[in-house]
């Protein structure tokens, strides 16, 4: 179903040992957005992006489309990916201009219309003018989220009130000490979106006491492993490109867990996936840095905008000479939106983007994505491409090239 007519948006290194692991994947736990760049900072100050290494991996490479690496995948992807959020098993096909136009990644969640998204995208692989090597696919592992969360929370209610509120208070402190609720760090991009905090949180003034006994659990493992498999069946093919696990990763903690790293080492030995990523809205800045500094994590998709892009951009520096690779996500959703309850976005970022972003010949939510794109750090910004209207005039960003202006 195609929306109203609104603002254009919505949007291997697994020989890792778990020591190592272990080690590393809390180094930057306590990166918090009063640790990274002025809010002031831009795109253009991110300086040159690390040289390529190794060979190049195309896929659909079609005249008119930029594509970039995405650090050590060696995935050349094309500037402009497809979000999953509008794709379902009625409303795939107008997908097919695009990859006539060169788009070569589809990203999909299990939690996109009850998996409806997988399935149509599995319905769009089996075009005969499409086929499966054609394009990138990447999918998340939707319920890690909730079954972990579930598993603290049965800890935590066992436990004496003294003890709960204990708990409570230290989680709130970590909250205001890493400052990830700092207006114009944090955005609100989906309803209910702040609601994770909560459970996020309590779960991470749980960890010193419950990590062992939840993060190496066989259940997390299990969850993983059937996620997948499940997104399997629903694509009817073999095996992802891209995993990322966490689907929504609210804090650094979140990956430092034994059963994500024993998940995707089992499914990567089985040829299921190839490459280990992460999403986040929620901490952007110290997800990507966790991830940067764990090792076998490829890659991050992320918010990053017009709004939070100050207090991110080290951070994108930081995994960036790593050779991680970085999709940036929210792009648009900082200007415009169709949730409605969500409606409408504050003016004052729609007047920014147009001040930083010159020309008269581009709504506020492609100037977005050309501002993100000015970053040669990161690889492709992902838009929700709701129909052939979307795709001409988004598609058409990539590879455009503009002087930014001060905010």
């Amino acid at each position: 179903m195609t929306p109203p007519r609104s603002p254009r948006t919505r949007s291997d290194d697994p020989g890792v040992d778990r020591r190592s692991f272990l080690q590393t994947g809390t180094a930057a736990l306590a990166l918090g957005p009063g640790a990274l760049a002025a809010p002031g900072a831009s795109a253009q100050e991110a300086g040159e992006a690390p040289k390529p290494g190794g060979e190049p991996e195309w896929r659909n490479r079609q005249d008119g489309m930029a594509y970039r690496r995405l650090g050590r995948t060696n995935l050349m992807v094309s500037e402009v990916v497809a979000g999953g959020d509008p794709i379902t098993p009625d409303n795939y096909r107008h997908m097919l201009r695009a990859i006539e136009r060169g788009l070569n990644y589809l990203d999909m969640a299990p939690a996109y219309h009850d998996g409806g998204t997988e399935e149509a995208w599995g319905k769009l692989i089996k075009e005969p003018s499409v086929g499966r090597d054609r394009v990138f696919l990447a999918t998340k592992v939707s319920p890690l989220n909730r079954v972990r969360n579930q598993m603290y929370k049965d800890a935590f209610d066992k436990l004496p009130a003294g003890e709960q509120e204990e708990i409570r208070a230290r989680a709130d402190e970590i909250i205001e000490r890493r400052g990830v609720k700092k207006p114009g760090y944090f955005l609100t991009y989906f309803p209910g979106q702040p609601d994770s905090y909560d459970p996020a949180y309590l779960r991470i003034a749980m960890l010193a006491e419950y990590r062992d006994r939840v993060e190496d659990n066989a259940i997390l493992r299990d969850t993983i492993v059937e996620s997948l498999e499940g997104s399997l069946r629903r694509l009817g093919t073999d095996h992802v490109d891209i995993l990322m696990c966490p689907h929504g990763a609210d804090a650094p903690e979140d990956l430092d867990s034994p059963a994500i790293l024993d998940a995707f080492k089992q499914l990567k030995q089985q040829g299921k996936v190839r490459f280990l990523g992460v999403t986040s809205h929620n901490d952007p800045a110290g997800v990507l840095k966790a991830a940067a500094d764990a090792g076998h994590y490829d890659l991050v998709m992320m918010a990053y905008n017009v709004v939070n892009g100050g207090y991110v951009d080290d951070a994108i520096r930081h995994a960036s000479d790593k050779d991680l690779g970085i999709i940036a996500m929210k792009v648009a959703m900082a200007v415009a939106t169709h949730h409605t309850p969500l409606q409408p976005v504050p003016d004052w970022r729609i007047q920014k983007v147009q001040r930083i972003v010159p020309g008269d010949d581009l709504k506020a939510p492609q100037k977005a994505y050309v501002w993100a794109l000015q970053n040669p750090r990161i690889a492709a910004v992902i838009s929700n491409l709701w129909d052939e209207t979307y795709i001409a005039e988004n598609l058409a960003l990539a590879g455009r090239k503009v002087e930014l202006q001060p905010a």
